[in-house]
């Protein structure tokens, strides 16, 4: 049984709705994953935040032209008038839910209640145009089976105990429909997977039902070896393993978030990144093993801000870098690149919501210097530590540019650069050309 989610682009409106059957064949037993239609999570986000500014004038407002946009929408999906009837109820109970919210106290409960809506509008609109066109399907509610912990961490055996019996309940029938995103917690209540939303979802199906392939269907074909926003002539990666995957979408590859294909990676499911627009493209496969002696590709992640503690007592000094580590788990802050000296150590962050507190501690370790606006540009291949010449390739094709900091050695799969944003482009252009 295949898994294959689809994001708001490729169901962005009627039309793409309706051409998912090119691509899913119901003559095969799949469970199909659906993210909002395109532009619904912004517009749900901005009554959730109208809501929570107690402006409840304002997100009325703001349900009320989102409704509307869904009026257009059903006119084109539904032809029969039955179904158009039918769709019209759909939009009907969930615009209610979002409008009778301005009745009661709002929290932040309520807010993942208005988010989750967006996924069950696009799954359940799906599942009525399927019956309208005689395509048998089940629509499979993600609250029923998708849990997290206190952790917010997925519980695959709860996933596998639950949507088994949903799956056998109905042995006649090929094709599922279910939610992105959306999930129950350690309470009960309706939340969300937050990190790699509805990829995070079709990965954890796969795992609980162990699924013999996971597609991801977005609006490019596969992961490119760099950004094709910006470097002319880049070409889609036909393999990746889960490792490099991670490394590159760690780094800002947009198009998969790096915690999504966890799960797969831990049952070997293989994952598939293909394209709506373009069924027939190769696309990215990725699974445990890795094409060997060969530069995959380049990513790059703005934002960073790096750090630098300098001290004389650093010196042989027993648990200092564990006392400079602590600082910043006490802020929840992730730390991306890391590199030491014998009387300094620097660091990169991309999250600054905490700067001011994290520098003040850190001070009294010693001096702290702040660079902002930088840019990680990370290399991914098979960077082994028996292997030789890749990274006097990547550092020759840079020469040019200075570089504020080099990560090598932490991972086989990855060459890590810090340099000023405002190089960025010269230097994605430049390993583009000496690289491929």
């Amino acid at each position: 049984m295949k898994v294959l989610k689809f994001g708001g682009t490729s169901v962005g409106s009627p039309a793409r709705m309706k051409n998912l059957l090119d691509i899913i064949n119901p003559a095969e037993r799949q469970i199909v994953v659906l993210s909002a239609v395109s532009g619904t999570t912004n517009n749900l986000v901005e009554i959730g935040q109208a809501y929570l500014a107690g402006d409840k004038k304002k997100a009325i407002s703001l349900i009320g032209t989102l409704k509307d946009k869904y009026e257009l929408f059903i006119k084109e999906l539904f032809t029969d008038e039955q179904f158009l009837k039918q769709g019209k109820e759909v939009i009907d109970y969930h615009f209610n839910v979002l409008a009778n919210l301005a009745n009661d106290l709002f929290t932040t409960i309520e807010d993942k209640v208005i988010l989750a809506q967006g996924e069950l509008l696009s799954t359940t609109l799906y599942h009525v145009y399927l019956r309208q066109i005689g395509v048998p399907s089940v629509l499979l509610p993600a609250l029923d089976f998708m849990k997290i912990d206190e952790d917010n961490e997925p519980i695959v055996d709860y996933i596998t105990e639950k949507i088994t019996p949903l799956l056998d309940k109905h042995p006649d029938v090929n094709l599922f429909i279910t939610q992105g995103f959306i999930c129950r917690n350690a309470f009960g209540e309706i939340d969300n997977l937050r990190r790699g939303g509805s990829d995070y979802t079709a990965s954890l199906i796969g795992a609980g039902i162990r699924s013999e392939e996971v597609q991801i269907w977005t609006d490019i074909d596969g992961m490119h070896n760099n950004d094709p926003r910006i470097v002319k002539g880049t070409q889609p990666i036909a393999q990746l393993s889960f490792d490099e995957a991670a490394e590159l979408a760690y780094f800002g590859a947009k198009i998969l978030h790096p915690q999504s294909v966890f799960p797969a990676q831990k049952y070997k499911i293989p994952v598939r990144l293909l394209n709506t627009m373009d069924p027939q493209a190769k696309g990215t496969l990725i699974t445990n093993t890795s094409e060997k002696d060969k530069i995959k590709s380049i990513a790059a992640k703005d934002g960073i801000t790096a750090i630098k503690i300098q001290s004389s007592r650093m010196l042989l000094a027993h648990g200092f870098l564990r006392k400079v580590f602590e600082v910043f788990e006490r802020y929840k802050t992730s730390i991306d690149m890391i590199t030491t000296s014998e009387v300094a150590v620097s660091l990169t962050i991309d999250d600054t919501t905490y700067l001011g507190e994290i520098t003040t501690e850190l001070n009294a370790f010693g001096s702290v210097e702040l660079d902002v606006n930088h840019t990680i540009i990370c290399v991914v291949g098979d960077f082994g530590a028996e292997k030789h010449g890749y990274a006097a390739r990547v550092l020759e094709a840079v020469k040019h540019i200075p570089l504020r900091m080099i990560s090598y050695g932490g991972s086989d799969h990855n060459l890590s650069l810090l340099v000023k944003t405002e190089d960025k482009v010269e230097i994605l252009r430049s390993l583009h050309n000496r690289l491929f």
